[in-house]
């Protein structure tokens, strides 16, 4: 027999927004002393307490901040841009290096002044 698992929605999340329902989870499971986290949870709480700079309302400013942006209007590249926090023009570019589009030197310049505001 073999069970699917169906993906119902997804929702775009900061790291420091993960960061923030892992720790619910996390005292959830304290609370309770016959479970213990699995692995693959423990990876994830460690991972978002390490790279989680930013608080998660702080993130989610900055996230309407550079979609505020003309330059920017993909979703998924402006929660890319609130984790890595990228400082220099080739930082950036790598965010972009995916995707079917280039910046111009200015457009990067416009984006790294919003990210100076935060990092």
């Amino acid at each position: 027999m073999t069970i699917f698992k169906e993906t119902v929605e997804t929702e775009p999340l900061t790291v420091s927004e993960a960061k923030e329902l892992l720790s619910e989870v996390e005292a959830e499971r304290a609370l309770d002393e016959d479970r213990e986290l699995r692995f693959e949870l423990a990876r994830a709480i460690e991972h978002t307490n390490r790279f989680a700079i930013l608080e998660p309302e702080e993130s989610r400013e900055f996230v309407g901040e550079l979609l505020d942006l003309e330059v920017l209007d993909d979703e998924e590249v402006a929660y890319k841009i609130v984790d890595l926090l990228p400082r220099t023009r080739t930082e950036l570019r790598a965010v972009f290096a995916n995707e079917r589009y280039a910046m111009s030197g200015d457009e990067l310049d416009e984006i790294l002044d919003v990210v100076a505001k935060y990092a």
